[in-house]
């Protein structure tokens, strides 16, 4: 069946001597990997179309094999991500947390306008520390493993001042703080702001102004976090590290 899909390459992997199996991600089929044939070649027509980050419009021929590309559309080409090396990594982090933590044809238009929401906003704005966590906690409720943030863990009690623990998966409140002696502990306004990460859209989102050393201190328990329950390594998360180093 010839399908007209609308989607975002994630990765690509040499096929053969000339095609590319390319890993497209979309909201109308979810997250699916496809043969464009022909595609190592440098005067083809789906070079143009299969590189990481490119948004187009693929005629795909979903069959009960491996789904062949016939045709592609750039919609957008994302070109300034790929000539930015910074912008190139941050992109290349979220491609790879959707592509271990998303299920194949596994259809979340919500998801996925959070994705490219993420990718436009890296690609217009030089600092993407805050939409990167605010996609990274959609994405842990989507894979099933989101911590608790908006009531303590242990006892379900809404009060505040809470703490973070990265063992009992969210927040724990000061009456249970004993069960985590090592959670750390969260300002209200902190608390709130990370609840408001994993549920507002981007897009809803004007200039938030955060501290940089409480960016960094939010980065780490997030990072914590998913190392902890991710579950898959993330190649690409080591680079991001190596820069914050220089920042």
């Amino acid at each position: 069946m010839l399908e007209q899909i609308d989607g975002i390459v994630l990765k690509t992997k040499d096929y053969g001597e000339t095609h590319k199996l390319v890993t497209i991600y979309s909201g109308k089929f979810g997250k699916f990997q496809a043969l464009a044939k022909g595609a190592k070649k440098p005067k083809s027509r789906m070079a143009a179309v299969t590189q990481p980050f490119i948004f187009a419009r693929f005629f795909v021929y979903l069959g009960s094999g491996l789904s062949t590309i016939q045709q592609g559309e750039l919609l957008n080409s994302h070109r300034t991500i790929r000539e930015d090396f910074v912008k190139t990594a941050y992109c290349s982090y979220i491609a790879e947390l959707t592509d271990k933590l998303l299920e194949n044809k596994d259809m979340d238009p919500y998801i996925f306008g959070q994705f490219q929401q993420t990718l436009e906003w890296i690609e217009e704005n030089d600092q993407a520390e805050i939409p990167i966590m605010m996609y990274e906690l959609k994405l842990y409720k989507k894979a099933g493993f989101a911590p608790v943030l908006n009531q303590c863990t242990n006892c379900g009690r809404v009060q505040q001042p809470f703490f973070f623990s990265i063992v009992e998966g969210g927040f724990l409140c000061p009456a249970c703080r004993h069960v985590d002696p090592e959670a750390v502990e969260l300002s209200p306004k902190f608390a709130k702001l990370l609840y408001l990460f994993s549920e507002v859209e981007l897009e809803r989102i004007g200039t938030i102004q955060m501290k940089p050393e409480n960016v960094k201190k939010l980065q780490a328990i997030l990072q914590a976090y998913y190392e902890r329950y991710g579950g898959y390594l993330i190649r690409s998360r080591k680079f991001l590290d190596q820069l914050d180093l220089f920042k």
